[in-house]
């Protein structure tokens, strides 16, 4: 190869970086952009509760409103999901997640025929209508370590009308509040 077509070789990647430069500057120039004065935006995040405050964020809820929006038998159509796992018959076995009959009011990890993690075994709470409704959000967030991989329920009225349907089915079901 001779020392000519060395230039040319040079000359063309030379003129090609000068052209994606020059196209660069001159588009900045053409497209002129005004930075704003405020180089970010402040966003407020909630932080996550940890195992010992678990309730308070979400104990600020008003029950009686939340449980006004639900219906039991749109309860019974939203509790399939939680059936894959949950049986919620007075004679019913546990699955792959406890019964659920009589669940409402009663101590978390209560069933003695079933194998809960440490972290529902050692909560030292009961079912009450606030514990029951951030559990349904998100139950890996509300008890930190339990074992249930569902996802939540995020709709407030598919949440109340679980609760309504969960104390429905029971022996003694708790009168509203």
């Amino acid at each position: 190869m001779d020392s000519f077509e060395i230039n040319k070789i040079i000359a063309a990647v030379l003129v090609t970086v000068l052209l994606v430069f020059g196209i660069g500057k001159i588009s900045d120039i053409i497209f002129h952009v005004e930075k704003p004065a405020v180089e970010g935006y402040k966003v407020e995040v909630k932080l996550a509760s940890t195992s010992s405050t678990q309730g308070t964020s979400e104990s600020q809820v008003d029950i009686s409103a939340l449980l006004a929006l639900g219906n039991a038998e749109d309860g019974k159509k939203v509790f399939k999901k939680c059936a894959a796992c949950h049986s919620i018959n007075a004679d019913g076995k546990n699955k792959i997640g406890p019964k659920l009959w009589n669940v409402m009011f009663r101590p978390v990890g209560a069933i003695t025929d079933y194998k809960y993690s440490k972290a529902l075994s050692s909560y030292g709470k009961e079912w009450t209508w606030e514990e029951m409704n951030g559990f349904l959000i998100k139950p890996s967030k509300w008890i930190k370590g339990n074992k249930m991989g569902f996802a939540g329920l995020k709709k407030e009225e598919d949440r109340a009308s679980v609760i309504l349907y969960l104390n429905e089915n029971s022996d003694n079901p708790i009168p509203l509040p």
